[in-house]
């Protein structure tokens, strides 16, 4: 009898509160399920998200441009032809024939030694020369009757040659009096005077053709399968602000330096107005490779997980995370070597919300030059 009496009251107490809960929505009051946390919440609706679930993103299209792959060195400026003027002997110089600084020409006469008694010589060199050559004249004049020995004849065409070799070897001794450009050039600081007496190898002055130089330097070994003879090179010197040197590679050595892991090459630059001092410091930038149509994005469209690389590519209105290799980097500017192709269109702001093919919505094409 007692529990169909608490049922009964259970029964009421349910439906005053079902009342109380209509009456209390109409009158604005807290329904009493709210109160207790039982009613059921009214569906969220969605958080920020522009409408179709379409995110957006800026974009910017994937241009071509040349991209020059270069090395940077360090080199030094070297006369094509350079060698230091010196006596081969002895003597007192009477006669200085350049001034310094003067642009001579091969053969011309730079400095002469005293020759007097060389002189001397070659004169009783060819007396004994004339002597030699009537002796053998009259022999072989004399009549059949009177004719001499075939000994003697032989004899006396011995000694015409002695005496013409005599002669010969007199004169060049002169000629060693002599000092002679070997090469045109342009001669340096004169170092002897007039009336000096020098020994052999004293030097005289230096010789150097710059009309055209050679620049000497060195690049890692790592860079040797992609050098090749006539390579473009560009020099710079501090001396010279920001002028530009342009030469190609005429030279490479046969071996890599083992103790700095280089290569040596040497490059060819004409020198017309002479800038380019044997001596001069230069920096040197070598091209290894040049490509015309190379494919750049803006930098700020990679997204990088590791030693990997990604892009969002748009395609079909959807964002495709794409793996890319990258190149040479420039200012703001990122080469693509595998990964895209020229009519993509690469996600440049937005990249924090995108996910791999999700749909986006452009909102603005950023606008870069062409080259």
């Amino acid at each position: 009898m007692r529990a169909w009496v608490q049922l009964g009251i259970l029964a009421l107490l349910g439906a005053g509160a079902y009342a109380w809960h209509d009456q209390a929505e109409a009158w604005g009051v807290p329904k009493p399920l709210a109160l207790l946390g039982l009613e059921k919440a009214p569906p969220a609706a969605p958080r920020g998200g522009p409408p179709g679930g379409q995110i957006p993103v800026v974009v910017a299209p994937v241009r071509t441009g040349a991209v020059i792959e270069r090395v940077e060195s360090v080199g030094t400026v070297r006369a094509r032809e350079a060698v230091t003027i010196t006596t081969k002997v002895a003597g007192i110089v009477t006669a200085v024939r350049f001034t310094e600084g003067q642009r001579v020409r091969e053969g011309d006469v730079l400095m002469e030694l005293d020759s007097a008694a060389i002189r001397a010589e070659i004169d009783q060199a060819r007396a004994q020369l004339d002597n030699a050559r009537t002796q053998l004249a009259r022999a072989r004049a004399l009549p059949a009757g009177q004719a001499v020995a075939q000994a003697r004849v032989d004899e006396l065409e011995t000694l015409a040659r002695g005496a013409e070799g005599r002669l010969r070897q007199t004169q060049a001794r002169l000629e060693e009096l002599r000092l002679t450009a070997p090469f045109s050039g342009r001669v340096g600081l004169r170092q002897v005077s007039p009336g000096a007496l020098i020994q052999p190898g004293t030097p005289v002055t230096t010789l150097d053709d710059i009309g055209r130089v050679r620049v000497e330097f060195s690049v890692p070994e790592v860079n040797l399968a992609r050098i090749q003879l006539g390579s473009p090179v560009v020099a710079r010197s501090a001396a010279y602000g920001p002028r530009r040197f342009e030469g190609r590679v005429a030279i490479m050595d046969t071996r890599i330096d083992p103790a700095t892991r280089t290569l040596r090459l040497i490059s060819d630059f004409d020198n017309p107005d002479e800038a380019l001092k044997p001596g001069l410091f230069l920096t040197v930038e070598l091209t290894l490779e040049s490509r015309a149509n190379a494919l750049l994005i803006p930098e700020e469209a990679l997204d990088p997980v590791g030693d990997r690389n990604f892009v969002y590519a748009i395609r079909d209105g959807r964002a495709r995370r794409l793996p890319v290799q990258l190149g040479l980097r420039l200012a703001g500017e990122v080469e693509i070597r595998e990964g895209l192709t020229r009519e993509d269109q690469v996600v440049v702001r937005g990249l924090q919300r995108l996910r791999n093919d999700a749909p986006v919505r452009v909102t603005e094409t950023m606008t870069r030059p062409t080259s």
